[in-house]
């Protein structure tokens, strides 16, 4: 049989959208539900693994794991983007690659829960009425205030949208920012540190990688206004976390809403738990019931297609 292995289900949910009992007379599927510390363990773990389901870019695939996993004929991730993933290196070794449909409006729905609750100062304000407190903190408006999206492309434009009908202005840069879109959306194009200097909230929605690693320092955070706020639901290097850091606990700014890290899971004992005015979740603007229903049942047909020699929804380099 097919040996599978299922990586990052952290909460062992995977079963609860895909029957995998009546997969087992087919393939000998392991789940793995811990993250690995580093890659050598990746690859003592899966060398016996002709099949990989990975979620998201939980797991880095590089090009020694994959030329160390010398059964492997199959990748399999959610979402069609996975930076996290070697392509060239798989590409060397004819492994197919192949991704799921993937719902952007998740990520769009917890932007705005982290700009809101900035805003209100929902997190002093819950931990204050379990402590017995009543009005402790006094929040801003949305309405006239300037919205920063740092690129407007699937995500940034339905945060664009909902920026307008809160009554905010909304300004937008990108290396490759789309001036008919920006037309399109009432959204005022911005060289970026314009953006930054004017902007109350700033939300970035761009690719991960080296074009806009370090994309925020501690450069950009003392040209924000003191009082703005920065989140971040794309990709953890964008910001320099160590600046990140210096920026909250100084206050250069306002606060800070982060949704992604340069390490993921975040270390139990990293400096950014520990920062009050830094509004902290767990990576989890695609984590919905609804997203791993897709993942999880496209990932089997991917695994089924690929199998019968008919791969679907291939990835390529």
């Amino acid at each position: 049989m097919l040996k599978v292995a299922i990586l990052d289900d952290y909460q062992n949910v995977s079963q609860q959208f895909v029957d995998l009992k009546k997969l087992s007379g087919k393939y000998e599927i392991k789940i793995f539900s811990e993250p690995f510390q580093n890659e050598q363990e990746v690859i003592e773990n899966l060398k016996n693994f002709e099949a990989l389901l990975v979620m998201r870019e939980r797991t880095p695939i590089t090009e020694n794991v994959i030329n160390n996993l010398k059964k492997l004929k199959f990748i399999i991730t959610s979402g069609m983007r996975n930076k996290a993933i070697d392509l060239n290196a798989a590409d060397k070794r004819k492994i197919i690659v192949s991704g799921t449909e993937i719902n952007s409006n998740p990520t769009c729905e917890l932007t705005w829960a982290l700009i809101l609750g900035l805003a209100r100062n929902l997190k002093p304000e819950i931990d204050n009425m379990f402590q017995g407190y009543w009005q402790t903190t006094i929040g801003v408006e949305l309405k006239g205030k300037i919205l920063g999206l740092i690129g407007l492309g699937k995500v940034g434009s339905q945060v664009a949208k909902i920026g307008k009908a809160f009554g905010m202005q909304v300004m937008a840069w990108s290396e490759n920012l789309d001036l008919n879109k920006c037309k399109e959306l009432n959204v005022l194009p911005s060289s970026k540190e314009d953006l930054i200097r004017n902007s109350d909230f700033i939300s970035i929605h761009v690719q991960g990688g080296d074009r806009y690693k370090d994309c925020f320092t501690l450069k950009e955070f003392d040209i924000m206004k003191k009082n703005a706020f920065l989140i971040n639901t794309s990709r953890g290097p964008i910001v320099n976390e160590d600046d990140l850091i210096i920026a909250l606990s100084t206050n250069v700014i306002a606060g800070a809403g982060v949704d992604v890290y340069e390490k993921e899971p975040l270390p139990s004992e990293h400096k950014l738990r520990f920062i009050p005015n830094a509004l902290l979740l767990p990576h989890i603007g695609y984590v919905t019931a609804e997203n791993y229903s897709i993942f999880y049942s496209q990932m089997i047909d991917n695994l089924e297609a690929c199998v019968s020699g008919k791969p679907k929804r291939i990835i390529e380099k």
